[in-house]
C-alpha cells in the first residue's frame, strides 16, 4: 500500500488544503456552501438542484427527460420520508441534504474500509488499524531510528484520536466511529482532538500554547533575501487584535477553537426551510410527494431545464 495511505490517519486534516487556499487560511475548517451557483430563484434553480442532489448527481439529472427526472424524484421522496407518514418534514429534508453534501466523506471511508477491516466483521479494531498502518515501520527490522521515532509519535497521535472517536470505549470502531476518526472536523464530540492536534502541530516549544512566532512560522518561513509578504503583517495584527482574545500573547485551546472551528450558518437547514416554504401550498410546514412533484423543476433538473426551459415557471405540464 502506498505511503500516503499509511499516513492518512495523521495527516488528513491538512491534505489538499495547505496550498489550495491562502497560507493563513489552511487551518480553518469551513463547511462550504451547497453549490457554487448563486441562490437566486429568479434566475434558475441550479443552486437548489445541487443542494438537494449533490453536485455530481445534479449533472446526471440534467441529462434526463422531464418524465425520467420526475420519476426518479418520486423515488427519492420515498427515501426521504423515513417515518413513512406520507410527508417530508423539515428534519427529514434537512437530514437528506446534509447526507448528500457529506457523500465525499462516505466515499472516502468506503475506500479505506476494506483495507483496515481485515477480518471482515464490519468493524475495525484499533489493533487492526495499528498493525495495517504502522506494523512494518515499528518492526525491529526497520532500523531507521529517526523515522521509527516519527512513526511512534504518529501512532500515539492516532491512538488518541481513535479513542476519542470510539465512544463506547471497546477498542473497536463502528463505521460511524471510524468516520469520526478519519474526519474529526465533522463531529462536535471530536472538536477537542482537532484543536489539540492543531496546537501540537504549531507549538514548537512544547508549552501547550501558541505564541506569535509559532503562529506565523506555521504559515511562512522567510527565504534568504526575500521580503516579507504584506499578508504576514496582516496576520500578526490579526493574532494580536483578534486571535489572542485575552491579550496574554498566546493562543490557548479555547482561542484556537474559535480560530479553526468558526461558528457558521447551517446551509442545509436554510435550504430545507427554503424548499418547504416554496412548495408547501397548504402551509402545514411539511410537504407531500404531490407538492414536491408539482414543483419538480425546483428540486431537480432535466434536459428541458438544461437547454433553456423557463426555470422560474413552476408547473407540472411537461
Amino acid at each position: 500500500v502506498k505511503m500516503w495511505l499509511r499516513l492518512l490517519g495523521s495527516f488528513f486534516l491538512l491534505v489538499g488544503v495547505a496550498f489550495a487556499v491562502p497560507a493563513q487560511e489552511k487551518r480553518i475548517h469551513r463547511h462550504g456552501d451547497l453549490s457554487d451557483h448563486a441562490h437566486d430563484d429568479s434566475h434558475g434553480f441550479q443552486y437548489d438542484h445541487e443542494a438537494f442532489l449533490g453536485k455530481e448527481e445534479a449533472k446526471t439529472f440534467d441529462q434526463l427527460t422531464p418524465e425520467e427526472s420526475k420519476d426518479r424524484l418520486a423515488k427519492i421522496v420515498d427515501r426521504i420520508d423515513t417515518d413513512k407518514d406520507g410527508y417530508v418534514s423539515h428534519s427529514e429534508l434537512h437530514y437528506w441534504i446534509k447526507h448528500r453534501q457529506r457523500r465525499y466523506i462516505e466515499e472516502n471511508v468506503n475506500k479505506h474500509w476494506k483495507e483496515y477491516d481485515q477480518n471482515n466483521d464490519g468493524k475495525i479494531a484499533w489493533e487492526e488499524y495499528k498493525n495495517t498502518t504502522y506494523g512494518y515501520y515499528l518492526d525491529e527490522e526497520f532500523d531507521d531510528v529517526d523515522d521509527k521515532a516519527t512513526y511512534k509519535a504518529m501512532l500515539t497521535r492516532d491512538e488518541r484520536r481513535f479513542k476519542m472517536a470510539d465512544r463506547d470505549g471497546d477498542g473497536i470502531a463502528t463505521r460511524q466511529e471510524f468516520t469520526a476518526f478519519l474526519h474529526p472536523e465533522e463531529y462536535d464530540h471530536m472538536r477537542d482532538i482537532v484543536v489539540q492536534e492543531t496546537v501540537d502541530d504549531i507549538d514548537k516549544n512544547g508549552d501547550g500554547k501558541i505564541n506569535l512566532d509559532e503562529y506565523i512560522g506555521d504559515m511562512y518561513t522567510p527565504e534568504d533575501g526575500e521580503s516579507e509578504p504584506d499578508w504576514v503583517q496582516t496576520e500578526k495584527k490579526q493574532f494580536k487584535e483578534f486571535r489572542d482574545a485575552n491579550k496574554d500573547g498566546y493562543l490557548d485551546a479555547n482561542e484556537v477553537a474559535h480560530w479553526i472551528l468558526p461558528g457558521e450558518v447551517d446551509h442545509a437547514e436554510n435550504e430545507a426551510r427554503h424548499l418547504i416554504h416554496e412548495t408547501d401550498t397548504d402551509k402545514d410546514e411539511k410537504i407531500t410527494k404531490k407538492e414536491i412533484l408539482a414543483n419538480w423543476n425546483m428540486f431537480v433538473g432535466s434536459q428541458a431545464t438544461n437547454y433553456g426551459e423557463d426555470l422560474t415557471k413552476r408547473h407540472d405540464e411537461l
